[in-house]
């Protein structure tokens, strides 16, 4: 197939995906918004890491998040160690409708393709939106788990987590190495075991 009908393809699968009128009250930016910090990592839900994802302006992402602040989809949890920076948090009236999120159609469609298809699929779109947040010069966000700051092989030692952050010099619960985080390096692609291997 053509590079041009792949790149054409995907800018027509993402209109399809985000021309959806309200759902839930919610707008087509909104949704966006929720499922970034379903996703995000502790360390990136934040909002210049949310503007610097969808690639938009702070204010514009502030915008986005006051309105969600507003309708109690997110709340804001102050750090403990430096009074004046925020994580914001999804609440549980979020995780609720995310059940209802008009993306479930393209993640059903994704479940139609067979396995092997699904998985050169993905790591096919990783590469183009990696290229692309390099040209654009945009951070290229990605997974703990394919990370080069993970540490750690997911074995328990006396003292120490069985994952880290090296970056943000943190421990990592086995649950957020599918997180997204603005912090991302590619590098250590995990097995199935959970261990990390070098890239081949």
């Amino acid at each position: 197939m053509h590079s041009r009908v792949i790149a054409e393809l995907v800018v027509h699968l993402g209109r399809i995906a985000s021309r959806e009128a309200l759902v839930e009250g919610l707008t087509p930016a909104q949704w966006a918004g929720v499922r970034y910090f379903a996703r995000a990592n502790r360390f990136s839900r934040t909002p210049s890491a949310f503007a610097a994802f969808h690639g938009t302006t702070r204010g514009t992402a502030s915008q986005t998040i006051k309105s969600l602040e507003t309708q109690a989809y997110l709340t804001r949890v102050r750090s403990q160690a430096d009074g004046r920076s925020a994580r914001l948090d999804l609440t549980d009236k979020a995780r609720t409708i995310l059940a209802r999120d008009p993306l479930e159609a393209l993640v059903r469609a994704a479940d139609a393709l067979p396995p092997g298809a699904r998985g050169h699929f993905g790591n096919g779109l990783r590469r183009m939106l990696g290229q692309v947040a390099t040209e654009r010069g945009k951070p290229p966000f990605g997974t703990c788990g394919s990370c080069e700051h993970l540490e750690g092989d997911g074995r328990s030692r006396e003292g120490q987590p069985r994952y880290a952050c090296g970056f943000a010099r943190e421990p990592l619960l086995v649950k957020e190495l599918d997180h997204l985080c603005v912090n991302f390096v590619a590098g250590k692609p995990m097995t199935a075991a959970g261990a990390v291997t070098a890239p081949r």
